[in-house]
């Protein structure tokens, strides 16, 4: 069974869990900017009154949770906030600390798993930060916010345990990372 243009449109936005340009999504899914159009507009009407909605700004695409799900969703998200940040919300808040600043690519490159999810609480706790990625507008790269460092009990990233030696070891498998999918 083949999937409709709304289908997987749907699909590719979930699985992403972040914005994607429209450019992207057509280049992605073998079609033209015009029935990305098209299927916005199917996907829209098939998400009314649901859960979900399908934010659009000139350029990206992004499902989010619909706005009447907002007393639900603060309620899921305060027992995430209460929750222990664990091995994997450290790993993930290391790389973006020791590399100063890591695209989700790379974080999950360093840590061999997918850190989406990961990425997704330390945003909500105010320890990450979301940025266009200078070098490539269709990335963002993910850095340490002040909270983060308070968090962990340090004024500055420099007195972070053998800051110097182990950024400089992020920084080389960040490179045989970028050299491997070239």
């Amino acid at each position: 069974m083949a999937l409709s243009h709304a289908q997987a449109l749907e699909a590719v936005l979930f699985a992403s869990g972040e914005p994607v340009t429209k450019k992207k999504l057509a280049q992605f899914l073998h079609t033209t900017e015009a029935a990305i159009g098209e299927a916005v507009t199917d996907l829209r009407a098939q998400l009314e009154n649901r859960g979900i909605t399908l934010v659009e700004s000139a350029e990206e695409l992004e499902l989010r949770t619909s706005p009447d799900a907002g007393d639900i969703v603060k309620k899921l998200r305060e027992g995430e906030l209460s929750k222990d940040l664990g091995k994997a919300g450290l790993e993930a808040l290391a790389v973006t600390l020791y590399r100063e600043g890591a695209t989700r690519s790379d974080i999950d490159w360093i840590r061999g798993v997918n850190s989406s999810q990961i990425l997704r609480s330390l945003l909500l706790r105010g320890l990450v930060e979301r940025v266009e990625d200078p070098s490539d507008k269709r990335k963002f790269n993910y850095r340490a916010t002040g909270e983060a460092l308070a968090h962990l009990g340090v004024s500055r990233k420099e007195d972070l345990p053998r800051f110097a030696e182990l950024s400089k070891e992020v920084e080389v498998a960040a490179e045989a990372s970028n050299n491997e999918s070239l």
